[in-house]
């Protein structure tokens, strides 16, 4: 199977979900010279790209018929499946040499279904998979990690490239292993920041200047330069869901039943999540972790405006 020629003028692109970070990305790709058809289970969310001459499309069938390559960053893998395999989803409408890329963080068995059935149909499947957040998206500076074939995630380098930076992990499935591997480093680094954060608060430390000490140390991490800050401003907006990080690590945990793997790292920061959801703050960011760990200690970290 030829893997598809990606043109800016002459490849039709179709993007299926365009929140928080889907609406960056998408935007990157029509600013590289790309014609564009959008769908959202919310329409509105689309009227941005709508504005800058993307086409609404009315179902992801629709985006299917009217695109060669069609990404996908929907919530969970229920919205993956419908988007992509259901009775009106993009492989229903996709014409033979089209490709799908899915960039949700899934299943990785869901990923496998998904090439396969694009195979059976003449297509292609990537499971691309990002990490970077909100801020990532918006500045083009995403970690894209790509399984499938390697000559199509060669082929959509036009394409990926305006996202951010692609690391070809395998077959089929591998992407989203890697994302899971990233999503497991990120829990336990989120719990040690906010821990030592309270620490330092406990043992009478100005936090502000405690996070400057060690911001150049070997404690620096990705999450401490997005977090800390927003953590000491109280501001829990999402750059990424608790509630999908809270699938996300479900979907770790299930893996690691599956091979048999003991992350005891990964239980805990899953436990703690999952609290937050039960405290009914799934629509906070990933940040919002301090207020469960607040709790457990009857403690709260100044302020800073």
């Amino acid at each position: 199977m030829e893997s598809i020629k990606v043109e800016p003028g002459k490849t039709r692109v179709g993007w299926i979900g365009t929140g928080v970070m889907g609406a960056a990305m998408c935007g990157h790709i029509m600013d590289a010279g790309f014609s564009m058809t959008v769908y959202n289970r919310t329409i509105s969310k689309a009227d941005g790209l709508k504005a800058r001459g993307a086409v609404v499309a009315e179902s992801p069938k629709q985006v299917g018929e009217q695109s060669d390559v069609v990404f996908s960053i929907v919530g969970f893998p229920a919205d993956v499946r419908q988007v992509i395999l259901g009775e009106s989803g993009v492989l229903a409408g996709l014409k033979p040499g089209g490709v799908i890329v899915d960039m949700t963080t899934s299943e990785p068995s869901l990923s496998r279904e998904i090439f396969e059935a694009a195979q059976a149909k003449g297509c292609n499947a990537v499971d691309a998979p990002v990490s970077g957040g909100d801020k990532g998206a918006k500045a083009a500076k995403l970690a894209i990690m790509a399984g499938g074939r390697e000559e199509t995630v060669a082929a959509l380098a036009p394409l990926l490239n305006a996202m951010g930076n692609t690391t070809y992990m395998g077959p089929a499935g591998n992407g989203q292993h890697c994302k899971m591997a990233n999503q497991i480093t990120i829990a336990s680094t989120m719990v040690g920041m906010v821990e030592g954060m309270l620490y330092a608060h406990k043992a009478g430390l100005d936090v502000p200047t405690y996070l400057r000490a060690i911001s150049s140390g070997a404690a620096a991490s990705k999450s401490l330069e997005l977090y800390s800050q927003r953590i000491l401003q109280r501001d829990f907006d999402p750059g990424f869901f608790v509630a999908h990080f809270v699938k996300d690590l479900g979907i770790a945990l299930n893996e690691c039943q599956r091979m048999g793997l003991s992350l005891p790292g990964l239980a805990l920061a899953q436990s703690l999540y999952v609290s937050l959801k039960a405290h009914e703050e799934s629509n906070l960011g990933t940040q919002a972790l301090v207020l469960a760990l607040e709790r457990l200690n009857n403690t709260k970290l100044p302020t800073i405006s």
